[in-house]
């Protein structure tokens, strides 16, 4: 797999850059809401995994469970949980704190799949504080 910064990869006319998240976690919301992408990668389209779309039939086709993170598509190919994390560092500007911040964390691919578990746990329990329910694109029961 090339990696993120390769130009070739990125080039305008050959990509689609769709986040799909959970729009009902501030976590995720805030963090959607802060991070930018640099102009020469871009427009992100954001997409809330709560609602119908055609990101969400794709992505539960493909059996990815969005309750186990979000998902980044970068041209054909779509990345799930940490590696769409370290993804989406990898394209963000390192303009404003929250940015480079968010560079400094997950610009390594292991150190963001070391933290992303705890990520995850902290996603799960403020959705059960608020009494959200899971986002179950997979219908488990």
């Amino acid at each position: 797999m090339s990696a993120v910064n390769d130009s070739r990869q990125y080039e305008p006319s050959s990509r689609r850059l769709r986040l799909v998240y959970d729009g009902e976690c501030p976590m995720c919301r805030r963090y959607v809401r802060w991070q930018r992408i640099r102009t020469d990668v871009g427009e992100l389209e954001l997409i809330d995994a709560r609602q119908e779309s055609e990101a969400r039939r794709e992505l539960t086709a493909m059996g990815i469970d969005l309750d186990q993170g979000f998902a980044l598509q970068i041209g054909k190919r779509w990345y799930h949980g940490s590696e769409a994390l370290h993804r989406l560092s990898l394209l963000g500007t390192r303009s404003g704190v929250f940015n480079r911040l968010m560079y400094r964390l997950f610009a390594s691919p292991g150190r963001t799949a070391r933290l992303y578990p705890l990520l995850k746990r902290c996603r799960s329990g403020l959705l059960k504080v608020l009494g959200k329910s899971p986002i179950d694109n997979l219908d488990r029961k």
